[in-house]
């Protein structure tokens, strides 16, 4: 037996094996304090402005595209299909008319609880961070003074990608702009964009309903429109009603005997909460945990190579080579596929990879993650096919293999399905104000 697994072996949950668990351990009930204020004015036109593609470059994908509420936030796929997709994933095609340049290099994270006062960093690398009071963000522009935090700062930036949802070079004025590093500003890519949405008069007239001072006569600026995309999020996307919660609130018969069980082992012995912590399970921090790399990866336009090096990027110390924020476990059920790049398309496998992180990637299969073929892409594996990439991965993993037996996986596997609220507020709506179709 290797000295490096950890073999527990624990009986079936009995009601006197749940009584002995310490519920001090468990972290306290989430509340309204917990969460941002919203007007809900400001997140019905959030609402709007998250389905419409108006916000595209060519005027074909939306927010939703590839943070769809019926896939759980996300859009189903290991490595997401912007700019030159079909369809809803995870049944969305590359468009042979106007092929993908490449895909997304991350797998699209969801959007549960976004609006909690605890979310100070955004992204899988947390290049966007309120730190000190002040934020932190890859480019420094006075548009950032007018957002209303870290949430609406994200929302900012996949417009300006050409793979999500600028466009490429030349297919349109946006695309153009987002080329020549022209962001903001008279004749920028929000600029563009803002003016696009302005040009509706019914958007128009929200925003002077939401914003007061837009009715008397201020523009709108792209810093609106995040502002009431994060507004949105935070609203449609709280997640703090699954049997967890209620379990939290005192009704103990919320969990089954096998989630106490499952529940005992990720506050104890599996030892899950020491990185998922919190009233959302995560500990807001970045981890190495050895998940296999695909697709593009995350280099410098004149770099060679497909690695993802993760916090890394951001920080430049070693010690966050190939770390990785730490996500949330909420609706976990529902936004398959897992890890950074999407490796695992089934939450039991990813589970019991996480588990086991070296030996999970030394034996790492492909079939595991979800890539619609695109044409003229034959690069996802070179990572993985290279024993340097590989071993560099490897070194980096931050914990010892475990492994658990089967029957621990299901009870763990019935915790994670406890954590389950799938909120549905404002919903889908039927038409947008531009006029243009999204995927329903």
């Amino acid at each position: 037996m290797r000295l490096d697994l950890i073999f527990f072996t624990l009986c079936l949950a009995t009601p006197a094996m749940a009584a002995e668990f310490d519920r001090a351990l468990l972290p306290d009930p989430v509340t309204d304090a917990d969460y941002m204020a919203v007007t809900p004015a400001e997140a019905e036109l959030g609402q709007l402005l998250f389905f419409d593609p108006i916000l595209s470059g060519n005027d074909n994908i939306s927010c939703s595209t590839c943070h769809h509420p019926r896939l759980g936030t996300s859009d189903g796929l290991s490595l997401g299909m912007g700019e030159g997709g079909i369809g809803l994933a995870p049944n969305r095609v590359a468009n042979p008319d106007n092929l993908p340049e490449d895909r997304i290099p991350r797998n699209a994270p969801v959007l549960y609880n976004l609006g909690a006062r605890e979310y100070t960093v955004m992204f899988h690398d947390g290049r966007v961070e309120m730190t000190g009071g002040h934020l932190r963000v890859p480019i420094e522009d006075d548009f950032f003074a007018r957002v209303s935090g870290v949430l609406a700062t994200q929302a900012a930036f996949p417009v300006l990608s050409p793979d999500e949802m600028g466009g490429q070079v030349s297919e349109n004025p946006l695309s153009k702009a987002i080329r020549q590093g022209r962001f903001s500003g008279e004749g920028g890519a929000w600029d563009m964009i803002a003016e696009k949405v302005a040009a509706i008069p019914d958007y128009q007239s929200r925003f002077e309903q939401v914003y007061p001072e837009i009715a008397f006569g201020r523009r709108v600026h792209f810093a609106d429109i995040s502002n009431a995309i994060a507004a949105f999020m935070a609203f449609e996307y709280r997640s703090d009603d699954s049997a967890f919660d209620r379990y939290l609130r005192g009704d103990d018969a919320a969990l089954s005997e096998v989630a106490q069980k499952g529940m005992a082992l990720f506050y104890g012995e599996a030892g899950c909460a020491t990185c998922h912590s919190g009233k959302f399970q995560t500990d807001h921090d970045f981890h190495a945990m050895g998940q296999p790399q695909l697709g593009p990866g995350k280099t410098l336009d004149f770099e060679r190579g497909n690695r993802d090096e993760g916090r890394y990027r951001v920080t430049g110390k070693s010690e966050d080579l190939y770390a990785f924020r730490t996500p949330a476990l909420r609706n976990i059920t529902l936004s398959a596929p897992y890890g950074h790049a999407g490796a695992y398309s089934d939450l039991r496998s990813f589970v019991v990879a996480h588990l086991a992180p070296a030996d999970s990637l030394a034996h790492y299969e492909t079939f595991h993650a979800t890539l619609p073929n695109v044409p003229g892409l034959e690069d996802d594996w070179n990572v993985m096919n290279s024993a340097e990439d590989r071993a560099a991965i490897m070194a980096a993993i931050e914990v010892e293999d475990r492994i658990l037996p089967s029957e621990d996986i299901d009870a763990l596997m019935a915790f994670l399905a406890a954590l389950e609220d799938d909120p549905r507020r404002l919903g889908i709506p039927d038409t947008v104000p531009s006029g243009l179709t999204f995927g329903k």
